[in-house]
């Protein structure tokens, strides 16, 4: 079985009220170390729990090369996203101490070439390389957790 390539489009956005499940773009930013792939995790600003890079939709923009924006805003990723998403997870973002917004979050491979010293958030984030089973075992999401654990580029021709 071979999958045909489809082109995905840049996104048109129409609004959302603050209710409505918001949809993220989520990078699961990689590199390959003697043929096995290690897998970057981030802490995020507020809890410092271990996360990946994501980011709402940009007009204009597919949401591979949204998630590859985040992941050089958050952690200087310099590298190059698929348009192959890997799956979806869901979480609560916190807005506030007493209230949380609904989010989905599609996740986007993103192969790492190197990591700049300079980017739009550096020193807020600690980040982290590990093997995927020891970085599901750090997230929160059990999603992200199957996500993470299951991922394997070579089965993807990545």
């Amino acid at each position: 079985m071979s999958f045909q390539a489809i082109q995905q489009m840049p996104l048109a956005l129409p609004a959302a009220t603050k209710t409505e499940v918001r949809t993220q773009f989520a990078a699961l930013c990689y590199r390959m170390v003697r043929d096995k792939p290690e897998i970057l995790l981030i802490t995020s600003r507020g809890s410092g729990r271990w996360i990946v890079p994501k980011g709402w939709p940009v007009a204009g923009k597919t949401p591979a090369e949204i998630a590859q924006l985040e992941a050089w805003e958050e952690v200087g990723v310099r590298g190059r996203a698929y348009e192959q998403c890997l799956g979806a997870y869901s979480y609560t973002k916190a807005i506030g101490p007493e209230r949380g917004l609904p989010c989905l979050a599609m996740v986007y491979p993103v192969r790492v070439k190197t990591l700049a010293g300079k980017f739009p958030e550096a020193g807020q984030r600690k980040h982290k390389w590990l093997r995927p089973k020891k970085a599901a075992a750090r997230v929160d999401e059990p999603e992200l957790k199957h996500i993470i654990r299951s991922f394997d580029p070579h089965r993807l021709g990545l």
